[in-house]
């Protein structure tokens, strides 16, 4: 008798290729339905395996979660950004409404705390701006001096505009028509400019963290050259 056939070593399927066949075979299981059923992947949350079919259902719920709370999140972004574009303007209806400079500080301090929750404006506008008027300037205007502009200039240490802690003793100094916080509140601060240095506006609050450092001052500087040039041509009217 012939020697008998050792058995041939069992083959096994590198899993690499398996993973690439079907890749490239997207449609091998139409037809072999009953074969997905069969089939175990890892739970996502727990030991164990489920089938294939409810590890996809919990995949495509939280696909479904994650779409609804980025979808929410894009509808808070709109809510918000459209209270922002309401409250603006007004804010500036109501400036271009101002007959002249004193009413203009007015209608800005109004507006500012009724809308934006701002606790205190000030308006350091330079000399010119104040020399053909007939009587000194109301709060919240004053007129810049030297000191101010020096402190003023410090405060925003080289740029256009920021946010930042405003000492008891600065708002003292810089908003004197108002008390200050029992410490330190925070301001929003910008130059303002046209053609030629015209002043500061500062935006403050009793919260120390109202106005953060990181906070964008896009809207503070905005509001600056709307100003501004609405305080030039009340001058140049006269």
């Amino acid at each position: 008798m012939p020697p008998a056939k050792a058995p041939e070593p069992r083959q096994t399927l590198d899993p690499e290729m398996v993973a690439q066949w079907l890749a490239r075979h997207p449609d091998f299981f139409i037809g072999r339905e009953g074969l997905l059923q069969q089939l175990k992947v890892p739970h996502p949350e727990a030991r164990g395996a489920v089938s294939l079919l409810e590890r996809l259902v919990h995949d495509l719920r939280e696909r479904a979660e994650s779409a609804e709370w980025r979808l929410e999140q894009l509808l808070e972004s709109a809510r918000h950004n459209e209270s922002q574009y309401r409250r603006t303007r007004e804010l500036i209806l109501a400036l271009l409404e101002a007959e002249d400079n004193d009413a203009l500080g007015e209608a800005l301090a109004t507006q500012l705390a009724e809308r934006f929750r701002t606790h205190a404006v000030a308006l350091w506008c330079a000399p010119q701006l104040t020399d053909a008027e007939p009587s000194p300037p109301q709060p919240p205007r004053f007129v810049l001096d030297e000191a101010s502009g020096a402190r003023l200039g410090a405060l925003l240490d080289g740029r256009t505009s920021r946010c930042r802690r405003l000492s008891r003793k600065d708002w003292q100094r810089l908003l004197p028509h108002l008390d200050p916080p029992k410490q330190a509140g925070s301001c929003a601060l910008t130059r303002l400019t046209l053609g030629e240095p015209q002043g500061y506006l500062i935006l403050a609050s009793h919260d120390s963290d109202h106005f953060r450092a990181s906070l964008d001052t896009l809207f503070t500087e905005y509001l600056g050259e709307v100003v501004t040039r609405l305080m030039v041509g009340h001058v140049q009217r006269r």
